[in-house]
């Protein structure tokens, strides 16, 4: 493997800027967006809640099916891009879907087929770091990846955010298509692989029966926290009811119930899904696990709060969704610079204090982020979620890299590739916890009580953090 130049470690990671200006302006913008012109404000949180809880069990199926297939492409193209071609054309396809929808279902419809499109690429993009990079260049690309990634926090404050705060969606998916091609254009011409001459003897289908046990996992822990939030809820609603009114024990009992059902789902989905997928090895590795349900646990919440976010703004500032979308894009791009801002010196601090004090002390400081914004439900104040935004991009920042370092020492080195797979699957049931969890939840309280279902669901969020923490004793102690 030959040594790169420093524009071959661009390249390299180009379309990973295009993936993620449409994955969050797909996700943090488009869809709030629609789901408010198509359903009534008294469920739109449950209907964003449900639709991304659909779309990731999509990706989850689809990101490493196609990267199995990848592993086997014997085209003279290259193994990677053709899949990557193919994903974002249909990408383009797709966008013109969400464009032209024109109710709730029509939309479900877009998003489940542009979460196939976007994962066709997805999932055989992630090889061609390993497949071009030699490994002592892997550090820097790595880091140049993670750049890549988060760029489009801050360009889509100033293209697509500012589009949509005039009222203008079909020019800002325009934008967000554009830009897909011409990376993508670029990343054809200036990426370079060498055709697999050989098939490898890689078995498909043990691979995609993990997956599904992957995913059943999630679903059984989902299930389980919905048990357990309701036996958990409806004791302290009896509790609260006996201090006061039914009323008051029935919203005491969902929020204790929501934030149960989210914490169960998380811990008992990952154990589910790791010994489905691992079998007795999961329990000589519980190290590896708690550090999965640590992963899971916070990204559950930060997913969650940038999900909501629109929904939120248009409610603390009395705002309309053209507002609340621009808003929402200043906000990512406040949190992207403060990410890069920590992401980028987290390894010498990693080596420095080590990895665990530095996601012990991200989620620390993203519950204090979160608890900062609970603050402006009822007292609103741009500059007070200007500050919670800078305190969760410097938790995230840390995370993002102390995190992984973590994880990639705990693997077993000679299945490294099948135990990190579980990460990423985890990454995908963090969306379908938080958010499946919390929209409903947030509706349901906020009938009640105006703002209660947002003060309700970021309390739980901040627990989630508090939590991610705390799941660290396993990780030390195993470890």
């Amino acid at each position: 493997m030959k040594r790169l130049a420093w524009y071959d470690l661009i390249t390299i990671n180009l379309f990973w800027l295009a993936l993620n200006i449409r994955n969050n302006a797909f996700g943090s913008l488009f869809m709030p967006y629609l789901v408010d012109e198509f359903v009534r404000s008294d469920v739109r949180n449950t209907a964003l809640g449900a639709m991304r809880t659909a779309g990731l069990v999509i990706a989850m199926l689809v990101q490493p099916a196609t990267g199995l297939l990848s592993d086997r492409n014997t085209s003279r193209f290259g193994r990677r891009r053709p899949y990557i071609f193919v994903g974002a054309l249909l990408d383009l396809l797709f966008l013109g879907a969400i464009a032209l929808s024109w109710n709730y279902v029509s939309l479900l419809i877009a998003v489940l087929l542009i979460q196939v499109s976007s994962n066709i690429s997805h999932g055989p993009l992630q090889a061609l770091i390993p497949d071009l990079v030699p490994e002592d260049q892997r550090g820097r690309a790595s880091a140049v990846k993670a750049i890549m990634e988060l760029l489009p926090l801050i360009l889509l404050a100033f293209t697509v955010a500012r589009l949509m705060g005039a009222g203008m969606l079909d020019w800002a998916i325009f934008v967000t298509g554009a830009a897909e091609l011409v990376i993508l254009i670029l990343t054809m011409i200036f990426v370079k692989e060498e055709p697999l001459l050989v098939k490898p003897d890689v078995p498909f289908k043990p691979t995609m029966l993990r997956v599904l046990g992957m995913l059943a996992g999630i679903l059984v822990g989902g299930v389980a926290g919905l048990v357990g939030g309701g036996i958990l809820g409806g004791m302290a609603g009896w509790i609260a009811a006996s201090f006061g009114s039914t009323l008051l024990g029935w919203e005491v009992g969902l929020g204790v119930g929501g934030l149960a059902a989210m914490a169960i789902g998380v811990v008992s989905g990952v154990w589910a899904g790791s010994l489905a997928t691992l079998g007795q090895a999961a329990k000589k590795e519980s190290a590896f696990i708690w550090w999965v349900t640590n992963r899971l646990m916070f990204l559950s919440a930060i997913t969650s709060i940038q999900s909501f976010a629109p929904f939120f703004l248009m409610y603390a500032f009395n705002i309309d969704r053209n507002e609340a979308a621009q808003t929402t894009g200043n906000l990512m791009m406040v949190v992207g610079i403060f990410t890069l801002v920590t992401a980028l010196p987290s390894g010498w601090l990693a080596d420095r204090f080590g990895h665990g004090r530095l996601v012990a002390a991200s989620g620390i400081i993203a519950a204090i982020g979160t608890t900062v914004l609970l603050t402006t439900i009822w007292v609103p104040n741009m500059n007070v979620i200007v500050v919670a935004g800078i305190i969760l991009g410097l938790a995230t920042g840390l995370f993002t890299t102390a995190n992984w370092a973590m994880g990639t020492a705990l693997v077993p080195p000679e299945e490294a590739g099948r135990y990190l797979g579980i990460s990423n699957l985890a990454g995908a049931g963090a969306g379908m916890i938080g958010a499946g969890i919390g929209g409903p939840l947030a509706d349901q309280m906020n009938q009640y009580l105006p703002g209660l279902g947002y003060f309700a669901i970021f309390a739980c969020y901040a627990f989630l953090f508090l939590g991610s923490v705390f799941t660290l004793r396993g990780v030390k102690k195993q470890a």
